[in-house]
């Protein structure tokens, strides 16, 4: 007697109430994840891409917004800093090192990120062509923004202000790409990175861009060279330093020099993202909560079509036992209906949640979320299944028992 084989007829045998189920489960799954698949790669991501930067200074105002606008590219910045402050904290003991980053320019949508090449040095990043920026308006591209632009080496193009798509161009400078880099996995994927120069040479006025294009592009390589900033004789802004620590005393003494005794305000990376995930934990903790009543309901359903099943059924058991089958196998039989619909259930659970990923990640291709990977499967993916089957299990428990109680002589004497 071929068990598994007569637990599926009777599954297919009420294909509606089945599928019902089934996809009451999935869906519950599907949530889960999802938010094991974004909670796993998200954080992975943002502890990758704040490597090696141990402050963020800004202008004053939203800690958090620093830190997303400067090492995440990922909101607006909340101002500029004057360039003569920066320069005076990088002298400072404390610090190793000080990366200036400009912002307030983007093409198609990618953001365009004025700095120097310490910033490729902090992003470990390797060249797929050419190299890197010499001269002003001079462009490396980041992977992702070279293939979706479909921008070749030796390209120009014209930038547009601001951080989004959608404002003015700047048509009185074209940049010209002269490196294109190899995927990291990283933010740096989705930036143009160019000088703080270039940056500063779009945003002036049309008659002192022909006069001070030139005096820059002289001075450009021996000031970088010494101070690791462009030449900053006019008063100039920049929007936020990347800092590195000189020593573990610099992350006690630092912040609060900062804060206390300057226009600028410092956030520290590592902090500001704990009270990230601390808020976000909110939400995922309501999505698993409503997940876990989906399933809940799923295997209340699960119980119920198993029961009433059985009830419409002791006769075919009480058959089954006249030829020979022992009740031990009729209680295997209900067991293997319950775990065969939640397996089904969880593979199907697993497909959408990944499924809907993909979609979440196709329709938002600049931003985090975009460099997602919507089927990379994780090892926590089988205690879904397991835990799947554990539902099923327990909502067959009770149908399973009567029907090990199943009198032949009874149920035959009713027929």
């Amino acid at each position: 007697m071929n068990i598994f084989k007569l637990s599926w007829k009777y599954l297919t045998f009420k294909p509606l109430s089945t599928g019902l189920n089934m996809l009451l489960l999935a869906l519950g799954l599907a949530i889960i994840t999802v938010l094991l698949l974004i909670q796993d790669q998200f954080e992975k991501k943002m502890t990758q891409d704040a490597e090696g930067i141990d402050l963020v200074v800004g202008a004053k105002g939203s800690p958090l917004q620093i830190i997303l606008s400067s090492v995440y590219h990922i909101d607006f910045p909340t101002g500029n800093i004057p360039m003569k402050e920066a320069m005076r904290l990088s002298q400072s003991r404390l610090v190793k090192n000080v990366i200036p980053l400009a912002l307030g320019d983007n093409y198609q949508g990618y953001r365009v990120v004025g700095t120097n090449h310490d910033y490729l040095d902090l992003q470990q990043v390797t060249f797929k062509e050419g190299k890197a920026w010499e001269r002003p308006f001079e462009m490396v591209l980041g992977a992702v923004v070279a293939e979706q632009i479909g921008l070749a080496l030796g390209d120009e193009f014209i930038g547009s202000h601001g951080i989004s798509e959608g404002s003015h161009d700047h048509e009185a400078h074209a940049y010209k790409v002269v490196g294109i880099l190899e995927p990291r996995g990283t933010v740096v994927d989705r930036l143009l990175m160019t000088s703080v120069e270039s940056v500063w040479l779009t945003h002036d006025e049309e008659e002192a861009k022909e006069e001070s294009e030139v005096a820059h592009q002289e001075k450009y390589h021996a000031e970088v060279a010494k101070t690791g900033f462009p030449d900053t004789e006019e008063d100039r802004d920049v929007t936020s330093l990347l800092l590195q620590y000189r020593s573990p005393m610099a992350a006690v003494q630092l912040p609060r020099m900062i804060n206390s005794g300057t226009s600028m305000q410092a956030a520290s990376p590592s902090f500001e993202m704990s009270r990230l995930f601390e808020l976000l934990g909110v939400g995922v903790s309501l999505l698993q909560g409503l997940a876990i009543v989906l399933i809940g309901i799923s295997g209340l359903g699960i119980f119920i079509a198993l029961y009433n099943s059985l009830k419409e059924r002791k006769y075919d058991l009480a058959i089954l036992r006249a030829i020979g089958a022992s009740k031990f196998q009729l209680m295997l039989m209900i067991f293997l209906e319950g775990l065969i619909l939640t397996f089904l259930g969880a593979v199907l659970g697993i497909l959408l949640g990944h499924s809907f990923l993909a979609i979440l990640i196709s329709q938002n291709d600049q931003g985090v979320v975009s460099s997602l990977q919507p089927w990379i499967f994780l090892k926590e993916e089988l205690w879904i299944v397991l835990y799947a089957l554990a539902v099923g299990v327990v909502a067959s428990l009770i149908p399973a028992w009567t029907a090990y109680q199943t009198s032949i002589a009874k149920q035959l004497t009713k027929a």
